[in-house]
């Protein structure tokens, strides 16, 4: 097996190289991204930005925003609600997040502490911060926010995924007090909710509409409230790792799982954010090791990453 991961490695890296960037063109003069480290890097304002506009059907011609809508897309909620029951299976479709999840929070905690003024050496750093967790599926981002202090809620549009999730917190009296609901984004903009983070991993890339959806989350940040997206870049390198490798090949994922045109480059992501008054901050990419088994964090944003942003002032 580990011979095989090999092959496929040097594989992708070679068909990566042959490609030279073909999705993110002068990435370098559009995003800085950052070796992990306590050092953050600003990313420019996009808003003069050659990058063509994405799902430009969302903003009216005078820049006036449109009504909230749902976001949903039910051939994803269909695909996420035949697998519900798996969510805590460390061996099952859910593998991947649970091994990358320990990465995931790593960035969180660094970048959060930073911007809050936390100290990263507290057991529960995230003491007095309210924090969402959207698209939560089983908990298992959830939990572990909760567990450092975090006054956690988590929403779901799969009933499945949030009765999975509330059964599994209330094995621990730390995290039995996360809220879990079934419910949207949009839903809960309506409701006038507020938190100071909104976090939405691997998310946005099973939306209907990227652009409404980061609209949402927007109007649920607070004023200098942080956001964090984790999706994957839409470039051939992604194609042939998270979708030929990880569902054909590995079959770490159901075949299905990922549609390739659904991803969003850098660019495109930060552009969203910057119409929907939500300036990113750093990026980080999530390169796998196969020989380790492990994730790590990476400046290199070919297939995975994630964004830190800022809400800006209202």
């Amino acid at each position: 097996m580990a011979s095989k991961l090999l092959k496929l490695t040097k594989f992708i890296n070679t068909s990566s190289k042959k490609i030279s960037k073909v999705s993110i063109f002068s990435a370098s003069h559009i995003i800085q991204t950052r070796p992990f480290s306590d050092t953050p890097q600003k990313v420019p304002n996009t808003t003069t930005s050659s990058v063509p506009p994405f799902h430009e059907k969302n903003y009216s011609l005078d820049g006036a925003k449109k009504p909230i809508s749902s976001s949903l897309n039910p051939v994803e909620l269909a695909k996420f609600s035949a697998i519900a029951e798996t969510w805590w299976d460390p061996q099952g479709p859910f593998k991947p997040l649970h091994i990358m999840n320990p990465t995931r929070l790593s960035f969180i905690r660094s970048t959060l502490c930073r911007h809050f003024r936390k100290n990263p050496h507290s057991a529960r750093p995230f003491e007095g911060l309210k924090i969402i967790d959207v698209g939560c599926g089983g908990g298992i981002l959830s939990e572990p926010l909760a567990r450092m202090g975090a006054t956690v809620t988590g929403i779901d549009a799969v009933d499945k995924n949030i009765k999975i999730a509330r059964l599994h917190a209330e094995s621990d009296p730390v995290t039995s007090s996360i809220e879990y609901c079934c419910t949207t984004a949009e839903k809960l903009v309506e409701e006038q909710r507020k938190f100071d983070v909104v976090i939405a991993l691997e998310v946005i890339e099973h939306v209907a509409e990227p652009a409404e959806f980061c609209k949402s989350l927007a109007s649920l940040t607070v004023p200098h409230g942080a956001t964090l997206i984790s999706t994957i870049n839409r470039s051939m390198r992604s194609y042939a790792t998270a979708i030929v490798a990880a569902e054909y090949l590995l079959q770490w994922l159901p075949k299905g799982t990922h549609q390739w045109s659904s991803f969003l480059t850098p660019e495109e992501l930060v552009l969203i954010l910057n119409r929907a008054s939500i300036s990113v901050q750093e990026m980080a990419g999530f390169v796998y090791n196969p020989l380790t088994g492990r994730w790590a964090l990476s400046d290199d944003i070919s297939v995975n990453f994630i964004a830190f942003s800022t809400k800006n002032s209202e």
